[in-house]
């Protein structure tokens, strides 16, 4: 077994994922011509929790068997996965923040057991007002720190597909960026 790192490790995911060899363009769903091309159904059900999660599971897993500290950030479909990683039964990862998340469940955010931060923007289908009711009803009782950053004026994805020629947009991009670094170095540090 490899000796244990005393460098904390965060993960992230990027704009272009791959999904078993698929890759999904990173403006498969801003781009009309190719949201029409792209089948996000499908493509969840291909890729749903029950399938991924194994996979993700053994690769914390194995990072946590490297490193003292792991953090994790999830951006949209990531978020439910850093979520289940930080558990409080058996949180694999120290920190965890998610960025207007996708497809959570409420068991998902009673379960958190670590540090824990939201990015949500003002109007998130996917994250959506009783989520994010329940989110704030539900983290005060946890006893993990936590930080819910608010975005008004943003929309699902400003944190990873942002317009950086809109002004409000590219402050959105770079308040969140640098929150979710603040976040990280003071619990992985």
């Amino acid at each position: 077994m490899p000796s244990t790192s005393t460098q904390p490790l965060l993960v992230t995911n990027t704009n272009t994922h791959s999904f078993d060899g698929e890759v999904v363009d990173e403006d498969a769903l801003s781009n009309p011509e190719k949201r029409e091309k792209f089948d996000v159904m499908a493509f969840i059900g291909r890729n749903s929790k029950e399938i991924r999660y194994p996979e993700i599971l053994a690769n914390a897993k194995e990072l946590k068997s490297q490193y003292k500290k792991v953090g994790a950030i999830g951006f949209c479909y990531g978020a439910w996965a850093v979520l289940r990683l930080a558990g409080k039964d058996e949180p694999l990862i120290d920190s965890a923040a998610v960025a207007h998340p996708s497809l959570l469940e409420e068991s998902e955010i009673a379960n958190i057991g670590v540090p824990v931060q939201f990015i949500s923007p003002e109007t998130d289908p996917m994250f959506t007002p009783e989520l994010k009711e329940f989110t704030l009803k539900t983290l005060p009782g946890l006893n993990v720190p936590f930080n819910y950053d608010y975005y008004p004026g943003l929309v699902h994805g400003f944190a990873t597909r942002g317009d950086q020629s809109d002004p409000k947009q590219k402050e959105g991009l770079e308040r969140a960026k640098n929150s979710a670094v603040y976040w990280f170095k003071q619990f992985l540090h």
